[in-house]
């Protein structure tokens, strides 16, 4: 083994900035971490802003703390991997001209609902393959050029906030393609961005600049950030991205294959190497991002899971708390066997059909049981992941052979073979709970040449998977599956 051995991670979330180091086999080997939070906009009333010198300064105290922990001659390489669409106009010299909208803001909303002032929704859709989010960074952009055209004016870049790091760690001002493509500004095609998009809002198309792939170089630690962060200076640094994008590779996805992050939302994507976004699949909201791999994509689509299981619990369990909670419940619902219960849930009920539209728990009698209602909610779930699935499946042109289950909802064992069974496809789940990291770190070590590819660095993960096949169940929920269509008019 190579004694340059450990990638560090920035790694900026929502709720959290951390730093870690991670050893090629996926190990931890350690870790600060500091509560992140929004501003209010000084420039405009009521707007929610990222202080980026803030959030640097709190990254810099975590750096200070892990290198302090860790040899630093083993260091491999850097990297920087944060949430997506967020960003600033820049200078020359990579001011910000003005501060980082945040995707919690909710001045893009009307941005969104009138962009067709700009250009049809149907044919942005088809061009950039991401869903009509209110938060895309085409939004800022269009709020930008209507309220304060003299920022796009002076403006020599557009950097997303996964840049405004490396930025501050190497002065390289360029983007990636992972947070490029979750803009609503590429031809999703060519994975470049669109000049048809760029037309139509009467903005120039190189202010995105010339785009960077995950793991390419990026320069190497300055001495200013070596102050800083207590990165030795020359350590290389290496392109970042997208949360999501890394989490997808750091699952163990192959191409073709399905990743499932369960948690307040679930999250399905598919890598695959083509895509649709026509009018069909913009009415199954599908969403279309750029894969870390260069030339693949994520398809992907959300909806809310345990968020409302948590409402369930809190309604119907009010006397427990904990895992007891958990256990009694997976434990009444485990007790009742399929089609033994009338009770089935309608999806409406957590978000599905919009807002006018309101879900309900079907078939309730005065005998029904708590456990009934809590097993209806987890079929339930099952059938929009299954739906999900086929959405998927029709728009990356594959056949999927088996789910990669992360997140907090992999632990419920009875939620994961109701899944399996209505999926009609193995359930595989990982040891790797850090698969955000260990994707962005995967690319360091790519990077650094320790590995020829990013798919080799990740054959030195041990991901320990655990496989749950579909059970005897399985044909009795496919025709349930099919019933619960039909009751929903989903076809």
């Amino acid at each position: 083994m190579p004694e340059q051995d450990l990638a560090i991670v920035f790694d900026c979330g929502a709720t959290n900035l951390r730093v870690i180091a991670m050893d090629v086999h996926g190990k931890i080997v350690a870790s600060e971490s500091t509560a992140n939070n929004t501003s209010p906009d000084p420039e405009f009333p009521g707007g929610v802003i990222w202080d980026v010198e803030e959030m640097w300064a709190k990254l810099c105290s975590a750096s200070q703390k892990v290198m302090n922990a860790i040899e630093t001659k083993r260091i491999a390489g850097v990297t920087v991997t944060t949430f997506g669409v967020d960003g600033a106009f820049v200078d020359t010299e990579g001011e910000l001209l003005y501060p980082v909208i945040s995707w919690q803001c909710q001045r893009t909303t009307p941005v969104m609902n009138e962009i067709g002032k700009y250009i049809p929704l149907e044919h942005l859709y088809a061009e950039a393959g991401t869903f009509p989010y209110a938060f895309n960074t085409i939004n800022k952009l269009v709020w930008m050029k209507e309220n304060r055209p003299e920022v796009i004016e002076n403006a020599h870049r557009f950097l997303f906030i996964t840049s405004l790091f490396i930025f501050k760690l190497t002065g390289e001002l360029r983007n990636d393609a992972t947070m490029a493509g979750t803009s609503m500004l590429m031809d999703m095609q060519k994975q470049q961005p669109s000049e048809k998009i760029f037309a139509a809002l009467g903005i120039r198309n190189d202010i995105l600049g010339d785009i960077a792939e995950s793991g390419e170089p990026a320069g190497a630690v300055h001495q200013k950030a070596e102050t800083e962060t207590g990165i030795p200076a020359n350590v290389p640094v290496f392109f970042g991205g997208h949360d999501t994008q890394f989490a997808v590779f750091g699952s163990g996805a192959k191409e073709n294959e399905l990743v499932l992050s369960s948690g307040t939302w679930e999250i399905i994507m598919a890598r695959s190497a083509g895509f649709k976004s026509t009018k069909k699949e913009l009415e199954a909201q599908l969403t279309t991002e750029m894969d870390a791999e260069k030339g693949l994509y994520n398809i992907g689509q959300n909806y809310l899971a345990s968020g409302i299981l948590e409402w369930f619990a809190k309604s119907f369990y009010p006397e427990l708390s904990g895992d007891a909670l958990y256990a009694k419940m997976i434990f009444d619902a485990g007790a009742v066997q399929p089609r033994e219960s009338s009770v089935w849930v309608n999806p409406s009920f957590y978000g599905e059909g919009g807002a006018n539209n309101f879900g309900a728990i079907n078939g309730l009698t005065i005998n029904t049981t708590r456990g009934e209602i809590y097993r209806a909610f987890l079929e339930s779930l099952a059938y929009r992941l299954r739906y999900g699935i086929e959405a998927l499946e029709n728009a990356g042109g594959f056949k999927a052979e088996k789910i990669i289950c992360v997140g907090g909802g992999s632990k419920n064992y009875l939620w994961n073979q109701l899944r399996a069974d209505v999926c009609n496809l193995p359930i595989q789940l990982v040891d790797q709970k850090e698969t955000t990291v260990l994707g962005a770190a995967l690319f360091v070590f790519a990077g650094s040449g320790i590995a020829k590819s990013p798919e080799e660095a990740r054959q030195l993960v041990d991901y320990n998977p655990k496989i749950i096949e579909p059970s005897e169940n399985q044909k009795l929920y496919g025709e349930l599956y099919q019933k619960f269509k039909e009751r929903m008019r989903y076809i």
